[in-house]
Order: C-alpha cells, then sequence, then structure tokens
C-alpha cells in the first residue's frame, strides 16, 4: 500500500529535516591530543551527507513510498584543494553497486559543515571505459592546470574467466574550475600496474615530476612496490619511462607489505612535506596507517628525514567498517595561516579532519628519531631521551 499524501509529505519533511540538521552539526576538537596534530570528533563526510535528491525520487507517482532509490555505501579516500577561499574535497564516492564517482564538496572553516555541489563530477572516459574510478589526487600545478590523477581500474582482460581480476592503471584529467574536466590519456609506465600516482606541483628541469606506485597485480604489489619518481615530457600524453624507488617497503615495519604517496607535497623551507600511507600484515589482515617524510627541496626524490613508525591510524569507531582497521589520506590543504588540514577515511567507510600547521608537522618530521629497524635501537632512542630528559627532574 502507498503511502497517502500526508504521509509522503511527513516523510519528506523528516528526511529534509533530518540532512539540515547534520549538514549544520558543529564539530569539536579532541581535548589535549599528542600535540603533533588535533583529531576533531566527528566525521566530516559520510554517505549521510550526500544530498537528498541524489538518492530519493520526489515524485509521489513514480515513488508513492518514498523509498530511497540510489544508495551511496560510502564517502571516502578525497582529494583537497583550497579553491575560492573555501575547502573543498573532491569525495570518492561508492555507491551500493560497488562503483565509484567523484563529487565535489566544500567547507568554509574545513573541519564541519561541507556540502555537496548540485552534481557529481561527468568525467569523461578513454576510448577503453573506466569500470571503476576512485581516490583522486589534485595538484594545482605551475601550468596553470588543476589535474585529478586517480585510479582507474578495468577487467584484467588476460584472465576473463576470474571475474575479480582486475587491472589498475592511472587516469588523469584537467580542470580549471572542478566543474569541466578535460580527460587525458592514461599515464604510461612500463611497470605494470599502478596507483596512488601523485603529480609534482612544481616543474623539474622543464618536466612533470610524478610519484608512483609499482605493482605486479592488481592488489599485491609483488615483487615491486614502494613509492617511486618519474618524469614525463607532457601531461597530456604522459609516459614515465624510468622510475626509481625513492621509499621502499621494510621488513617489520609499517611499510613491509607495501606503501604508497597520499596527497601533493608541500613546499617548506626545510624541504617538501610529505604524507603517505603504509601496509603491514597482521593476524586481523591488513592494517593501513600514514606516515610523513621529508624530502630534498631541489631534488624532491631525495629523502632526507624520515620519523620511525606512523602518523596517524585509525582509533576507536574508526577502526570499523567497510575495510576495517584503515587510515587512509590523498588530500590535505595548508591555508594561508601555514595551518594544515589532514583529511583522512577511516576504514574505506567515512571522511575525518585532523588539524596541525605545517611548521609542527616539519619539526615533527626533523626531530623524531629514524626508524633503526631493531628492537635494540628503539630501546635506544627511548634511554636517549630519558637521558636529555634528566636535568629537567619533570617525572
Amino acid at each position: 500500500m502507498s503511502l497517502t499524501a500526508a504521509e509522503f509529505e511527513l516523510r519528506m519533511n523528516r528526511l529534509t529535516q533530518e540532512h539540515s540538521e547534520l549538514l549544520i552539526k558543529p564539530n569539536s576538537p579532541e581535548s589535549l591530543g599528542n600535540g603533533v596534530y588535533t583529531r576533531w570528533q566527528n566525521p566530516i563526510v559520510t554517505r549521510e551527507h550526500i544530498p537528498l535528491n541524489w538518492r530519493y525520487d520526489f515524485n509521489p507517482e513514480t515513488n508513492p513510498n518514498l523509498l530511497e532509490r540510489i544508495a551511496v555505501n560510502a564517502t571516502l579516500n578525497s582529494g583537497a584543494i583550497l579553491f575560492n577561499g573555501k575547502y573543498v574535497l573532491v569525495v570518492r564516492v561508492e555507491g551500493v553497486d560497488r562503483k565509484s564517482y567523484f563529487a565535489v564538496c566544500e567547507s568554509d572553516n574545513g573541519v564541519d559543515n561541507f556540502t555537496f555541489w548540485d552534481k557529481p563530477i561527468t568525467m569523461p572516459e578513454t576510448d577503453r571505459p573506466d569500470t571503476n574510478v576512485y581516490d583522486m589526487r589534485l595538484t594545482q600545478h605551475q601550468d596553470g592546470y588543476i589535474y585529478g590523477l586517480f585510479c582507474t581500474e578495468r577487467k584484467d582482460l588476460a584472465h576473463l574467466e576470474d571475474t575479480s581480476a582486475a587491472e589498475a592503471q592511472c587516469g588523469i584529467a584537467r580542470t580549471k574550475d572542478l566543474v569541466n574536466w578535460e580527460r587525458l590519456p592514461d599515464l604510461i609506465t612500463y611497470s605494470g600496474q599502478q596507483r596512488n600516482v601523485v603529480l609534482h606541483p612544481e616543474f623539474i628541469d622543464g618536466k612533470y615530476g610524478l610519484y608512483t606506485r609499482p605493482q605486479d597485480g592488481f592488489i599485491s604489489v609483488g615483487g615491486g612496490g614502494g613509492i617511486g619518481w618519474g618524469l614525463s615530457e607532457s601531461m597530456v600524453n604522459a609516459e614515465v619511462k624510468e622510475e626509481v624507488i625513492i621509499d621502499q617497503k621494510v621488513y617489520h615495519t609499517i611499510t613491509e607489505v607495501k606503501n604508497g604517496q597520499g596527497p601533493v607535497p608541500i613546499k617548506t623551507d626545510k624541504g617538501w612535506l610529505h604524507l603517505a600511507h603504509g601496509v603491514r600484515n597482521t593476524a586481523a589482515g591488513l592494517r593501513y596507517v600514514l606516515y610523513a617524510f621529508l624530502t630534498d627541496v631541489n631534488k624532491p626524490w631525495q629523502v632526507t628525514h624520515k620519523p620511525a613508525g606512523y602518523l596517524i591510524a585509525p582509533e576507536g569507531s574508526e577502526r570499523v567498517g567497510d575495510v576495517s582497521n584503515v587510515t587512509f589520506s590523498n588530500g590535505w590543504i595548508k591555508n594561508s595561516k601555514g595551518e594544515l588540514f589532514i583529511y583522512y577515511a577511516s576504514s574505506d567507510t567515512r571522511m575525518h579532519v585532523a588539524t596541525s600547521t605545517v611548521d609542527v608537522l616539519v619539526d615533527y618530521c626533523l626531530n623524531t628519531p629514524q626508524d633503526g629497524l631493531r628492537s635494540a635501537t628503539s630501546v635506544q632512542s627511548i634511554n636517549d631521551l630519558i637521558a636529555r630528559n634528566a636535568e629537567f627532574k619533570r617525572v
């Protein structure tokens, strides 16, 4: 039996009210934190934030029970950019059909009240259509364009009998307004599949610098992996002929299984500040965490400082979701005050924000001990700190 006109109107009003209240819900920082960054208490973008007119048919004749017609599973892995004075995210929105698409949302302050633009991004396709697109990194490049580099997933045609066999490559598009996108040919490399490719924001000797993540298969990096680096003459027909690994996988660390560049690095007077994700195996499955490092200001492919361990890992309710025990970031924003907004997804389900400053993150990278790769060196670092603290008699 269909809803009466009054019941339809009542349900419509309740949906609208709850959605409106969610969009204006204030966020609050955690009480103390570790001094390196501050987590904010509420997720900033969830599937409930998706506009109602993207999900519901409002016509009583075609949807007499006001059912949700196009449902959303998750909002995650968002690129980020300061655009027209707004904190803007290009969100990966995943439908319940497992297909992801990109949608733009914005906030005045970067920590709450994110609202989506009128429509999702209509991303042009190449001659070989994407099955799925996701995890866009945004680069405001020196050449004047905003580039979006993302994973394009297609069926692995070499294994037609295996319906889970897929191929990942780097899709490329560029824009001036985040609405109209010019799709460019996929990145060409000579290392199998690619994920987590990021465009460096400045020219390197007149060429485009690219952080890559070569891998043997769709999920497994195989014998390769690590954060790579290469140059391309152009982004219109981008091709990296030679890749070098600048940050390798290492046994019994947070990057023992794989690692990949996160958002676009930020230039500082101490070098380029990077955020990346590392993956290790546990008895409960893969664990994704975020870590930071610095590279040389003139040679951004040379790592100069890399603190031991992770910067951000999933905590509390962040640990539960579609793919549990995961934090992942492909977007952060530095504003004119040097404040830093780190946008990260938890468990492939919802978006969060942590705030810091560029100066604090640089301090963290410069002065946090590196990983000595042995238990004995970890203890030595603690003992060294204890010795330096002895004169202050705080505890």
